[in-house]
């Protein structure tokens, strides 16, 4: 069931929401509603609700602050209720993830599309933290992000920061620890041998699993062929994708496709293996 929380000031379009509509058809359950912003944050806080649904000009607080305070503090989706002359205004005035912008009064036929969409949403961001979680918990693994190296207290070597910054921005291209090492003007041994002291890996082995991890995310879309997501993510040949792939997550991409394995690949296992 989705939870939903509803936030409005007016009591006869709050009630009207929670017990008029046939919630438990749409597979939702009202785990509470507010009058205002300040109590529909103690509640976003007490229920963690998958969607809030808030007006915008309330007392004490208003959604727009209220949603700002509940952002980054976990995940959820929200939908912001408004009438024809503080739609322009909603739209201006938030710069924060909103599912939608309904009109009052509320259109029950809009309002279900808008839940479904959530839904979907929220389905599969469950999938994939279940899937994530899978993974962490395989010792094969040791999930951590490129960006983890590029952070300012982490110390990482110039040279080895440069390098990861190329693989972020040029995996589609053919690069390697030689070009880069030229561009920079080091050699290629010292070049490998700090990025191994700095990331446990090789430059071909994280160069690999960024690659893997850029062509999840266009599994995820399912707009592009096989070969097409290996042309984008920079493998010299189909072949050559598939090895690396199914290296990587023990699938083959069109598998990996259909079991609907859709993790993020942002991991470098704590395994070497020579430059190639």
């Amino acid at each position: 069931m989705l939870k939903v929380l509803i936030v409005e000031d007016e009591e006869i379009i709050r009630k009207g929401l929670v017990h008029t509509l046939d919630w438990l058809s749409m597979g939702c359950v009202i785990v509470g509603d507010a009058e205002d912003g300040f109590e529909g944050l103690r509640l976003f806080e007490e229920h963690r609700p998958d969607l809030v649904i808030t007006d915008i000009m309330m007392p004490r607080m208003n959604g727009i602050e209220m949603l700002e305070k509940m952002t980054n503090r976990y995940p959820f989706h929200s939908v912001i209720l408004t009438s024809y002359t503080e739609f322009e205004y909603a739209q201006q005035a938030i710069s924060l993830r909103v599912s939608e912008y309904l009109l009052k009064p509320v259109n029950e036929a809009k309002l279900l599309k808008i839940i479904e969409a959530v839904k979907s949403e929220v389905n599969q961001e469950k999938a994939l933290g279940d899937i994530a979680e899978k993974v962490k918990q395989n010792s094969e693994f040791d999930l951590a992000e490129l960006d983890v190296y590029m952070s300012a207290d982490n110390g990482v070597n110039y040279y080895v920061g440069e390098a990861i910054k190329r693989i972020q921005t040029h995996y589609q291209r053919k690069i390697s620890v030689e070009s880069i090492a030229q561009e920079l003007g080091i050699s290629p041994s010292y070049l490998s041998r700090k990025f191994r002291e700095t990331t446990s890996q090789t430059f071909l082995d994280i160069l690999n699993k960024y690659r893997v991890q850029k062509a999840v995310e266009l599994l995820h879309t399912q707009k592009y062929r096989m070969n097409e997501i290996s042309d984008k993510t920079g493998f010299s040949e189909y072949k050559h994708f598939c090895s690396v792939f199914k290296k990587y997550t023990r699938m083959s991409p069109s598998d990996f496709q259909k079991a609907g394995n859709w993790v993020m690949v942002k991991s470098c296992a704590h395994e070497t293996e020579k430059d190639d």
